[in-house]
């Protein structure tokens, strides 16, 4: 696994952070070192596949980067007859999920597509998942793609979403924030990385509420929905048709 080391230096200017070769090289270690309990949702979403994967049906990752959660759904998929279908724009990610896959004998039933999630077809899914996707989403889209995420689902599937959380207490919003700079820092990574890589994310990634989450989904189609996992300001949410 290669290190992070993007924000090492102190740069002169800070690009908008974008999913391009370089932040490929490291992404697992980024991730694993920047989102607590990434580990454990990824592990979860073999469980959740095991349950609710219905025969006969797709499974989408949408956003899929590396594969990671791609894999735990085929390690949880159970049910007979399911395609699951990888998505992701960047085509540096595309390419090295694809070899990733490849590399597991008991993923043949996996497509990796290189396309934008605002217009991939969702048809006849029992699983979703969207894990730390929605949050790359301008917010004014966010609502049409969860609503066609659903219209595309089986009834009795589920929508698994991930993201990064805001709080309107801002007391412990900025405790959470605190928190989440301490456990990086806990993970090696130096005050001046922290601050670069949130500069570079600032207008990139566009943190909600719980709530505001939770409304959109029920609004969006789904019939129930909560959060199953939390971590600071970090959670994931499933969502049933």
């Amino acid at each position: 696994m290669n290190k992070d080391k993007i924000y090492t230096e102190s740069l002169a200017s800070i690009a908008n952070f974008s999913f391009d070769s370089q932040v490929a090289d490291v992404f697992t270690d980024m991730i694993e070192r920047s989102v607590p309990g990434y580990r454990s949702i990824i592990t979860m979403i073999e469980t959740l596949t095991e349950h609710y994967a219905q025969p006969g049906s797709n499974l989408y990752d949408l956003g899929c980067s590396l594969g990671a959660a791609t894999l735990s759904m085929g390690r949880g998929l159970n049910a007979e007859d399911c395609r699951i279908i990888a998505v992701d724009n960047s085509a540096t990610m595309v390419e090295r999920c694809r070899k990733a896959i490849g590399r597991v004998h008991t993923c043949a039933g996996v497509s990796v597509v290189a396309g934008d999630i605002l217009t991939t077809e969702i048809d006849n899914a029992s699983v979703v998942v969207l894990n730390f996707t929605l949050q790359f989403i301008p917010p004014e889209q966010r609502f049409q793609l969860l609503e066609r995420i659903c219209g595309g689902m089986r009834p009795g599937g589920v929508l698994i979403l991930s993201e990064k959380v805001v709080f309107d207490d801002m007391h412990l919003n900025g405790l959470l924030t605190d928190i989440h700079h301490d456990f990086k820092r806990a993970h090696g990574y130096s005050d001046l990385e922290i601050s670069q890589k949130r500069t570079a994310l600032e207008n990139v990634l566009v943190p909600e509420t719980i709530p505001v989450h939770r409304e959109r989904l029920l609004n969006a189609g789904f019939s129930s929905c909560d959060v199953w996992f939390q971590c600071f300001n970090f959670m994931s949410m499933i969502a049933v048709k």
